[in-house]
């Protein structure tokens, strides 16, 4: 397990919360779910999107923001937004530390943002590109959130197993 932790501020979209559930499992992040939720977790998008992963998943829910802080006193939190000025490669990520990101139709309020603005993140876009989608937001984010604590206890090889490889 990796010890990283996703958090979705008021998730809109199932089968993006499945998706980012899933990529929670492979990675071994606890994913966070601050309420209110766009869709209800026993919905067949969110099952078929997480697949045969979504009992692996390690998901605690929050009725709110204030909530997520009381229950996760002290966390080191790395806010994703299309309004940050620093990108998401500038900063050094704790091992244990949450990436936050907002709902789909408007991100993480600009009343909670303004918090932090040395731990707000952006991922760089061309032109008036308003966002990417957030399960890839959260994939991007995560594995270099990942990649900067050395892929803890993560397979770094596959094997073929139909043939072997070429030198």
């Amino acid at each position: 397990m990796s010890g990283l932790n996703i958090v979705l501020f008021e998730p809109e979209i199932p089968s993006n919360t499945g998706n980012i559930g899933r990529t929670c499992a492979a990675a071994g992040a606890k994913l966070h779910l601050i309420e209110p939720l766009g869709f209800s977790l026993s919905e067949k998008a969110l099952k078929r999107a997480g697949m045969d992963y979504w009992h692996q998943i390690d998901v605690s829910r929050y009725l709110d923001y204030e909530e997520f802080l009381e229950r996760n006193p002290g966390a080191k939190i790395y806010m994703a937004s299309t309004k940050a000025h620093r990108l998401y490669t500038e900063v050094r990520y704790e091992p244990d530390c949450f990436l936050m990101f907002g709902k789909e139709s408007g991100g993480i309020p600009e009343e909670i943002l303004c918090n932090y603005p040395d731990t707000a993140v952006r991922i760089p876009m061309i032109g008036e590109t308003r966002s990417l989608n957030l399960a890839n937001s959260v994939a991007v984010v995560l594995y270099e959130a990942l990649r900067q604590n050395g892929f803890p206890g993560m397979k770094l090889a596959g094997e073929l197993t139909r043939t072997t490889w070429r030198e």
